[in-house]
């Protein structure tokens, strides 16, 4: 069971980025009611989770799918959204489709194909997110900048997923400014597909910026 000095932690840790989230946004000139904080819950366990959603947290996001069916078995989110934010298998897509308000992490057709197919098994439609490698890292999943385009493509002729906007992680950069430009190459990309008129796609969620980066993805 989690202490109530654990618990008062966590409260002060989301109220200290959700200042400096509100702040970033002033900065910006935009609406901070127009920002989700996620939590990533890796490695955190369901009491965990449990205990944190009565913070002011948007959503929660799983990496691993084990953790995603054992959360969303013990409804450790309260009601809240929960995506899976990790590389996805193609061979464990089964058990994140319709478990998962939104997967972040699709990056090729063949995941593409293999989420449409296990929708229309499951006779729901899955929210997507289409995973970009901004900084061409071997270490890091997602597409190429230049495959947006044929991805989105094949996502626009299916008719169990809907594809909302995109996802990237650019490279771990202490220049803050080569961060920015990482950021900005992705909003353009998530601006160009937005005004493509697509199909089954609909540029309404731009994930990126971590516990590193945030306040320049806002």
């Amino acid at each position: 069971m989690l202490t109530q000095e654990q618990l008062t932690m966590m409260a002060e840790n989301v109220a200290r980025i959700r200042e400096n989230m509100a702040a970033a946004a002033r900065e910006a000139d935009r609406d901070p009611a127009d920002i989700l904080l996620c939590a990533a819950c890796k490695t955190r366990t369901v009491e965990e989770v449990i205990a944190s959603t009565v913070l002011p947290i948007d959503l929660f996001g799983e990496n691993h799918v084990q953790e995603l069916v054992e959360k969303t078995d013990a409804n450790a989110y309260c009601g809240k959204p929960g995506h899976f934010i990790g590389h996805l298998q193609t061979n464990k897509v089964n058990k994140v489709v319709g478990r998962a308000a939104l997967i972040e992490s699709v990056d090729s057709e063949h995941l593409l194909q293999k989420v449409e197919r296990a929708a229309a098994a499951a006779n729901l439609t899955q929210e997507i997110l289409i995973e970009i490698n901004i900084g061409g890292e071997e270490s890091k999943t997602g597409a190429a900048p230049e495959l947006l385009w044929p991805l989105l493509d094949t996502a626009a002729a299916q008719q169990h997923i809907r594809v909302k906007g995109l996802m990237a992680i650019p490279p771990v950069n202490d220049d803050d400014a080569q961060n920015r430009r990482y950021l900005a190459q992705v909003y353009k990309l998530f601006v160009q597909a937005g005004e493509r008129g697509y199909q089954n796609v609909k540029m309404e969620t731009l994930s990126m910026g971590m516990s590193g980066d945030f306040e320049n993805a806002i």
